[in-house]
């Protein structure tokens, strides 16, 4: 029979019971479920489209960072910095994708080879000339900027509901202009500036104090404020409700070596065993005995570490109870390796690599790289050869971000790397071959006149000459199969011992070149040199132009033209122009194309084939053409 009385008392027990329950859990997770925006999501997981934060330093060198230590240690400070290694992964064979900023900076940003993208060195835009009246070799034509049709990072992500953000330098163009301009490659907020480390008139006086007015007044911990940093960190805090991406380019640890913060530099000098102040200011002691770079190299810690900070410290919006670092990929690298010396200066040193900026040698592109994010294992370090062009495939696949149809890659994607097992570089697949990576290649027809390539441990470094058969090789063994260190300084050619695999790896080297439309150093006719075959140059008889159509009449003394250009520009006379070649019909004795709409101004390139280069007009040189329509036929 059924007990009213019973199933009353049943009912109100279990609804006290649950009212109880929920109250207790009611107080016990206030803080977790009320905002200032209302109740969220207890169970709420982490967003799928995660921060990413890159951190390049400029000229940062390898054996700069306190943490990467080896044989002889630093006197650099990097406190922040070596945290964040043990934060993520650290990279010993991490390179640059060139020896200098601007090329390196436009293959992070695009994912492809400097040579992909006609651009290997700094100095470009121009016609081919020798960099001064006695060079033997002409450097080749290159862009004078990052072609504005490709793709950046930042467009791609944008596409995806990022915000996109760079704060510092940019420099992937013209210098005088630095066209495009990033708000032209997908970027929602830029800010350029030179930071605490604008040019100061006089480094030994007029250092930054503690007051409020100095627009680089010192901090708590007497570092000068950085308008790149604070810009880094107000774009991070203005977008934090979206996925954003961070470009961080600091103008640090570049020329002028200087530093605003006194008790930095005396600290140093101290450290060092050095009188304060040095007499006649001039560092030329060999290694890292520079306390102005010093006193850089721990500046640009200090503002990393406030970046890092700011994540560390700031609650994500998009996931309540957590901070903005649990969510966010860091990358810290640098632009090339570490300027050893500048004006007679001493700088720093970046042995055990040789050499250093400005060549293909280790020490010019070997850098630091730390990679840290969420579902990256800390305190890693990892033998694997990687290289700044990887960046751009990997931060795709970390935001889950597709390329465009037709984007080429010509660096790997590591995101499968870094969450499996940093150190198995079966891991890291060729773009192009799908198989395990192992090859690397450098192109540097400017200044140092080098291509280099790297198979596995073994290192060959290609000097241009006076020609091809006398072309120097050098083989170096860096490394044995297991990433044991048997020769990282570069100091047994072993191209005699080993003449079978140096040919090979020429060969190699040439044909990786190839396929990428490689140009190559020119020799100069009007070098005082004594060079082979030079009394065969062709010699120029007359120019001229009907209609559209511009032609020259060159005399043949001996040698033939192979190959002619018109390097052309539509805005010559100005400062930043930007020039262009195309391919001239060749005949017998003359040369001939159509000029481009527009042209403004031009010159013309035979190439014989000896591989000199012949301009018309004479172009000068580099170190004096400031403009070089100044030099070139006018279009009347």
């Amino acid at each position: 029979m059924f007990n009213i009385k019973l199933y009353l008392i049943i009912i109100y027990i279990n609804t006290m019971s649950k009212l109880i329950l929920f109250s207790l859990l009611f107080s016990l997770n206030l803080s977790a479920t009320c905002s200032n925006n209302g109740p969220v999501e207890l169970d709420k997981e982490r967003p799928k489209k995660p921060n990413i934060v890159l951190i390049l330093t400029d000229d940062l060198g390898w054996q700069d960072v306190k943490c990467y230590d080896i044989d002889e240690p630093s006197p650099f400070e990097t406190p922040n910095i070596d945290r964040l290694a043990k934060e993520g992964v650290l990279f010993w064979q991490a390179y640059s994708p060139a020896t200098t900023c601007s090329p390196s900076r436009g293959a992070i940003l695009s994912g492809q080879h400097p040579v992909r993208l006609e651009r290997t060195s700094v100095r470009g835009g121009h016609p081919p000339l020798p960099f001064n009246h006695g060079s033997t070799l002409i450097s080749p034509w290159m862009r004078g900027a990052l072609d504005a049709s490709k793709v950046t990072i930042a467009e791609s992500l944008k596409s995806n509901g990022y915000k996109t953000g760079h704060s510092g330098k940019w420099h992937v163009g013209i210098a005088r202009t630095d066209e495009p301009l990033p708000e032209e490659q997908g970027f929602d907020f830029t800010k350029h500036g030179f930071g605490a480390h604008k040019r100061m008139a006089d480094r030994t006086k007029g250092f930054a104090t503690t007051d409020a007015s100095d627009p680089f007044t010192l901090d708590e911990d007497g570092f000068p404020f950085d308008d790149i940093t604070q810009d880094g960190i107000d774009f991070m805090d203005a977008n934090k409700k979206d996925p954003f991406f961070l470009f961080y380019a600091s103008r640090l640890v570049h020329t002028p070596i200087q530093t605003r913060s006194e008790a930095l530099l005396r600290k140093y000098y101290e450290k060092l065993g050095l009188e304060y102040p040095k007499k006649n200011d001039m560092w030329d002691e060999n290694g890292q005995k520079n306390a102005y770079y010093a006193a850089m190299v721990e500046m640009i810690d200090h503002y990393t570490g406030q970046l890092i900070t700011y994540l560390e410290e700031t609650e994500d919006p998009r996931w309540p109870g957590h901070m903005l670092i649990e969510n966010t990929y860091v990358i810290f690298t640098s632009d090339n390796g570490g300027m050893e010396r500048h004006t007679g200066e001493i700088i720093t040193d970046n042995y055990p690599l040789d050499k250093g900026k400005i060549n293909a040698k280790e020490g010019g592109v070997r850098v630091p790289l730390i990679i840290t994010g969420p579902t990256i294992k800390p305190n890693a370090e990892s033998n694997v050869m990687v290289n700044g062009v990887d960046f751009y495939p990997t931060i795709l696949s970390w935001t889950d971000t597709p390329k465009d149809a037709n984007q080429i890659f010509d660096g790997a994607d590591l995101s499968t790397l870094l969450d499996k097992d940093p150190t198995d570089a079966q891991l890291v697949l060729d773009p192009e071959t799908g198989e395990p990576r192992n090859t690397m290649m450098w192109h540097f027809p400017n200044s140092a006149m080098q291509s280099t390539l790297r198979i596995g441990g073994f290192k060959l470094v290609r000097e241009y000459t006076v020609t091809e058969e006398k072309t120097d090789l050098a083989l170096y063994q860096l490394y044995e199969k297991d990433s044991k260190r048997v020769d990282i300084e570069e100091s047994q050619n072993l191209a005699e011992k080993m003449p079978e695999k140096t040919k090979e790896m020429n060969r190699l080297l040439t044909e990786r070149l190839e396929k990428l439309n490689a140009r190559y150093p020119y020799l100069n006719p009007t070098s005082k040199a004594s060079l082979p075959n030079k009394s065969k140059v062709p010699t120029v008889v007359e120019h001229g132009i009907d209609g559209n159509n511009v032609w020259l009449k060159y005399k043949n003394n001996g040698a033939k033209v192979v190959k002619a250009e018109l390097i052309y520009t539509t805005n010559g006379g100005i400062p930043g122009e930007i020039w262009f070649p195309i391919t001239m019909n060749l005949r017998h004795d003359n040369v001939s194309v159509t000029l481009p709409k527009g042209t403004t101004h031009y010159v013309f390139n035979l190439i014989d084939e000896n591989n000199y280069l012949i301009g018309y007009p004479d172009g000068g040189y580099q170190k004096t053409t400031k403009v070089f329509a100044t030099k070139a036929i006018a279009v009347k």
